[in-house]
């Protein structure tokens, strides 16, 4: 996963200044952005039920493989159509994250969960601090280049799962046809579930303001402050940076410190509000850079949180599922935020902004009257 991450954190960076080549605009990025999330939201809960009833090594080596055969096609498209089919590649054969999480859920106990999944996403963050790092050094030979790179260290991921990877769904039970979560019951009808429809909901209102306002970033950093591509790499090395200290060694941190995870991923989302709101008042240079750093670090807290308190109201049997679950609401968030960011740039950017922070809000309230709750089946 820290393989897969840096390739991803090689090119995030780069994809508006190479889709602009293209004649592609801020609106257009964000339409791309949400092809790859739509095709995402179908495929992503297939996957990890897939890897509840097969296991989760073989669905992982797909979607690890998918993701280099995505990247390749990207670096070497010629028109705007096949940036989109590169995309919407990556998007089917997505749900590594969701496998990895299932993974974790198979191999940790409850309370362990939630420093668990900050390592994931620390490995994450790791991409985003020598990824972009990556991307400042080798554009300056091409805009491709680090695209090929980004391709090749998925392909060098994939053979690391194949070798290394042990299988860990080991009491797997074939009760179910994998294809039913696909279902728009099992897709929508589960946001009705006393146990977890509220925290899915929750996860989608975080996450659909944190992608509108990646695009608002994309879209502010080169259109009104005019950072280069080697500059906005840069920035999104030092936000990966703060990921990985977060989540790396601030959960764990916390953690020892209470053990009330609705508590605190309240106040975090509270927090991320605020600095929201600082970004689209004040929009200058450092302070830009100083409180969109300070978001990162807060949000780096909030998503772990939620994906910990989810897993552990999931029964064993369906974390797979669930997990896959979790990941199709955040990429249906990856369609809605991009889409909301393309209108509301119209405007400006810092509405954008204002719009994260209003989800955000609507979020932590949910969530403040969300009770503590025990595991519970979900009809898969």
């Amino acid at each position: 996963m820290v393989i897969n991450a840096l390739s991803y954190g090689t090119i995030i960076p780069l994809l508006y200044p190479y889709a602009a080549k293209f004649g592609m605009t801020a609106p257009g990025l964000a339409v791309l952005f949400a092809s790859f999330s739509v095709a995402q939201f179908i495929a992503t809960p297939l996957m990890g039920r897939l890897s509840d009833v097969h296991g989760r090594k073989p669905l992982l080596v797909i979607s690890i493989g998918g993701t280099a055969l995505s990247l390749a096609l990207f670096a070497s498209a010629t028109s705007i159509p096949l940036l989109f089919l590169a995309r919407i590649l990556d998007g089917i054969t997505g749900g590594n994250a969701s496998i990895a999480q299932a993974i974790i859920a198979d191999t940790t106990k409850p309370a362990e969960r939630a420093q668990a999944f900050g390592i994931l996403g620390a490995a994450f963050g790791f991409g985003f601090v020598f990824g972009p790092a990556l991307a400042t050094v080798t554009s300056g030979i091409s805009l491709t280049a680090p695209f090929w790179i980004a391709s090749g260290l998925a392909l060098l991921a994939t053979l690391a799962t194949i070798i290394f990877l042990p299988e860990t769904n080991t009491k797997r039970e074939k009760r179910s046809s994998a294809v039913s979560v696909l279902s728009p019951k099992v897709l929508f009808g589960t946001l009705r579930s006393p146990v977890l429809g509220k925290l899915f909901l929750v996860l989608i209102l975080a996450f659909v303001g944190q992608h509108a306002m990646i695009i608002a970033f994309q879209s502010f950093t080169v259109d009104t402050l005019k950072m280069n591509a080697q500059q906005i790499s840069m920035l999104f090395t030092a936000f990966g940076l703060v990921n990985v200290l977060i989540q790396g060694g601030g959960i764990k941190f916390l953690m020892q410190r209470t053990a009330d995870k609705l508590g605190l991923a309240f106040k975090s989302l509270l927090l991320a509000t605020g600095t929201m709101l600082v970004v689209a008042a004040w929009q200058s240079f450092w302070p830009f850079v100083i409180f969109i750093l300070l978001y990162g670090a807060i949000f780096a807290i909030t998503a772990p949180l939620l994906t910990s308190i989810i897993s552990e109201r999931t029964n064993a049997e369906d974390q797979g599922g669930i997990m896959g679950l979790s990941q199709a609401y955040q990429s249906l968030a990856q369609v809605f935020g991009p889409l909301a960011a393309a209108a509301l740039l119209l405007l400006a950017p810092k509405w954008v902004f204002v719009f994260t922070a209003l989800c955000l809000a609507v979020a932590a309230v949910i969530l403040r009257r969300e009770p503590a709750q025990v595991a519970a089946s979900v009809d898969l």
